[in-house]
């Protein structure tokens, strides 16, 4: 079961270790004020560390060692930025996600390869869409017969420097739109996804699974189990 730690006990942090510990996961929530874990409900079964997030000792001690995702929501943003790139950085944590209250820094973060909403967005749905293991295709729209999706896409780091149309062939969609530095672009024939890209893309509905399982591989065996000549058993070892 996937562990999560937490940094930041107010309300988006409690909501977040509320709905990860209801769902099973292992949970770990840090903060600097002992007392704000008065918010949790008697019913939270995970761990609360006092200390400072980005301090190694205490993130050692909330388990960052073995965390699938780190997300920084305290009300600061230089501690959320900081205490993210020692989780990436330090830990090699795979999923990481920092609130920021000025969308002006976006674009600095972004660069940083740390994925960032800024506080007047913000919202626990958002930052569970980024750090759960089962959310790899994200439906955001669909259209009136159903049958298509406009969904957020996660993918394999190695897609990073690889033209959007490579994507496209290798999955079956359509990309629509990047979401880069905070802002939409549109994609033409040249554009590369970059790290810190958000890509959304419009596919089958019943198709989300597939497109799920082929991007989330490195875009090798993406090709090779998109033509069915990999053992799905095997390469999900080697991946």
């Amino acid at each position: 079961m996937p562990h999560f730690v937490i940094m930041g006990a107010g309300r988006v942090g409690v909501m977040l270790a509320h709905t990860l510990d209801e769902a099973g996961h292992t949970v770990a929530i840090i903060d600097q004020d002992e007392h704000a874990f008065r918010r949790l409900a008697s019913r939270y079964g995970g761990r609360t560390v006092t200390g400072v997030g980005f301090d190694r000792d205490t993130l050692e001690q909330a388990g960052i060692k073995d965390a699938y995702a780190f997300a920084a929501v305290s009300s600061g943003d230089n501690s959320n930025i900081l205490a993210t790139r020692v989780a990436r950085e330090t830990y090699n944590v795979p999923h990481v996600v920092a609130r920021i209250y000025d969308p002006g820094r976006a674009e600095i973060y972004q660069r940083l390869g740390i994925p960032t909403v800024a506080a007047v967005r913000w919202s626990a749905d958002q930052v569970l869409r980024r750090i759960l293991p089962e959310t790899g295709v994200q439906g955001d729209f669909r259209e009136a017969s159903g049958r298509l999706v406009l969904g957020e896409i996660d993918v394999h780091r190695q897609w990073y420097g690889r033209l959007v149309t490579d994507i496209e062939s290798a999955s079956g969609v359509r990309v629509a739109y990047l979401t880069r530095f905070g802002q939409g672009i549109l994609p033409t024939s040249g554009t590369r996804l970059q790290d810190g890209d958000i890509l959304h893309a419009m596919m089958p509905v019943d198709a989300t699974g597939e497109v799920d399982r082929v991007l989330s591989k490195p875009p090798a065996k993406a090709a090779a189990a998109a033509e069915g000549n990999i053992d799905e058993t095997s390469t999900e070892e080697q991946a």
